[in-house]
């Protein structure tokens, strides 16, 4: 019997990890970045009826996308009903009624991001959109109060299913979906306080503030945020993964290492408290749950300056399994501990986010019909920055990407630009010796003994100068976006970082990726510029030489 049918509706309180994410006296006043809002690019022969139906199919269907709310004031509560009135998935014909890509654009952007009156709407909209005889878009916005990332990608393989099988003439086979209420996937108050203490004992003394150097000062408060993404190539790949195995980690703990290592290099922080999302889905009972049960963790990580990159791989690895082990003690316990002065809208115990980045599955509806995640129009930030973690295997090799989220009041393109080469630059250097000190970068030698290995510095002096995440190692520098400016600066950046000279000429005529790497192999006997004689000495001996470079 459904809720309705009982006769008074039955209310649940809300998962008390989500109070933060409300205005506590406003329930229908909530930030963007209470919203997870998703877009998706089919390319093919879209049925629209199809695919609204089976949208719609899923909407009705889960309660936790029925839900409305309202705020117990006396108790300091939120509390839900699941007998609501579903969504409407909705069809939108831009390509007929002649929408233009800037009112396209428009339209993303507000339905990605307009807020939900949570007390009389369903918290999720849905809308297919024909953008062309042979693209559609489907955009499905749905609140963080009642969804997280895992439930997410749920949703949309079930979307696809329902597709398929309306497409079939056949009912969609679909498990019965567990009510939210029924899922537990945090402690209750007596466990918390059992436990409480240990997490406290564990966090207690690190700094709340996590010390970027690029950060600027401002007044704006703005929400806006923008991304920007390295990718290694796959030999740094491989080696960064297996100096990271050596010590058992993960990609995400590698991935942590090197963020608290590069901060420790680049400033004066050494202990650093990082946030990042426990999905909470240990228990298989759930695995299949639609709703709100991800709980924010703290991941604590220290060091000094005699600490190794080894060292630093095994206390990471060490931090993350304790937070794992801590991923069921709701946040605002921790919180109101360490923190009792917290702001409940604002990330309470740090700024600074790090997960592992969803690799999105694409959405094949029929043979030929693919769709794929789109950018979103805009991006609104809970935290001032976040970096996730992705092992992208598109290729058939991994390569391991690193992307930087960032509220752009707070941080310019050029100084995110600059710590994403810090962040190569760490990987290299974790890469080439575990045994290095992390925070005195001098001690790193540069492996140029074989191809493989001044292909990849190149390479990577490449993406740092001309700010690009890739390059052909056959095209030319200039076709690549340098200019003369930036040649001087990249035979600087490859002096500094082989201790060869190189020279202006032999790097012009070299050219290319693949040729400035064969010209370290033939400067292995020079030394570097300044090394001796004078400036007038080294001009004149090059005249002599004939190189005006």
């Amino acid at each position: 019997m459904s809720e309705r049918s009982q006769g008074a509706p039955v209310w649940y309180e809300a998962n008390p990890a989500q109070k933060g994410l409300w205005v506590i006296d406003q329930v229908d006043e909530l930030r963007p970045t209470s919203l997870i809002p998703t877009i998706v690019r089919f390319s093919g022969s879209v049925d629209h009826g199809l695919l609204v139906a089976a949208v719609q199919r899923v909407l009705d269907r889960h309660p936790s996308l029925r839900s409305r709310f309202r705020l117990d004031i006396q108790h300091r509560r939120i509390e839900y009903r699941t007998d609501g009135p579903p969504g409407e998935a909705g069809f939108i014909d831009a390509a007929a009624e002649g929408w233009s890509d800037e009112e396209l654009l428009r339209l993303l952007d507000t339905l990605c991001y307009a807020p939900f009156d949570l007390a009389q709407e369903a918290p999720v909209r849905a809308e297919v959109i024909r953008t062309g005889a042979q693209t559609t878009l489907l955009l499905f916005t749905v609140h963080h109060i009642v969804c997280d990332g895992w439930s997410r990608s749920l949703l949309m393989a079930e979307i696809t299913e329902v597709y398929r099988a309306l497409a079939a003439g056949t009912e969609p086979v679909l498990s019965s979906p567990p009510h939210p209420s029924e899922v537990i996937t945090m402690l209750g108050p007596d466990e918390v306080g059992e436990r409480l203490p240990d997490v406290v004992e564990r966090l207690w003394g690190a700094p709340i503030e996590v010390e970027l150097p690029f950060r600027r000062t401002t007044d704006d408060t703005s929400l806006a945020g923008a991304s920007l993404v390295t990718r290694f190539d796959e030999e740094l790949t491989e080696a960064v993964l297996a100096a990271a195995g050596e010590e058992g980690c993960t990609p995400f703990m590698a991935g942590v290492a090197l963020l608290a290592g590069t901060l420790a290099r680049t400033g004066s922080q050494r202990d650093f408290l990082f946030a990042f999302g426990w999905p909470g889905r240990d228990d298989p009972a759930v695995a299949d749950a639609i709703g709100m049960f991800m709980n924010t963790v703290m991941i604590r990580v220290t060091l000094d300056d005699t600490t190794t990159w080894r060292e630093l791989l095994r206390d990471t690895r060490f931090g993350a399994m304790e937070a794992f082990v801590d991923g069921d003690v709701p946040l605002d316990a921790v919180t109101a501990a360490l923190k009792p002065e917290r702001d409940v809208i604002w990330p309470p115990l740090s700024a600074v986010l790090v997960n592992m980045a969803e690799v999105p599955q694409d959405m094949e509806l029929a043979p030929g019909v693919l769709g794929r995640l789109q950018p979103l129009p805009s991006l609104h930030m809970k935290y001032d920055l976040g970096l996730f973690v992705c092992l992208n295997e598109e290729s058939g090799r991994k390569r391991l990407e690193l992307a930087v989220d960032y509220t752009k009041a707070l941080y310019g393109d050029d100084a995110v630009h600059t710590f994403l080469s810090d962040l190569r630059r760490s990987a290299r250097a974790l890469s080439h010796s575990l045994e290095e000190t992390v925070t005195d970068p001098s001690t790193t030698d540069v492996d140029l003994s074989t191809p493989e290995a001044r292909t990849a510095l190149v390479r990577s002096l490449w993406l740092e100068i001309l700010k690009i995440d890739e390059v052909d190692d056959d095209i030319s520098f200039f076709d690549a976006g340098g200019d003369s400016l930036l040649l001087i600066v990249l035979v600087e950046r490859l002096t500094q970082a082989s201790g060869r000279a190189i020279k202006t000429m032999d790097i012009f005529r070299a050219g290319t990726v693949r040729g400035h790497a064969e010209l370290l192999s033939t400067s292995a006997g020079s030394t570097a510029p300044g090394s001796a004689g004078s400036a007038r000495d080294r001009l004149l001996g090059a005249a002599r030489a004939g190189d005006r470079g």
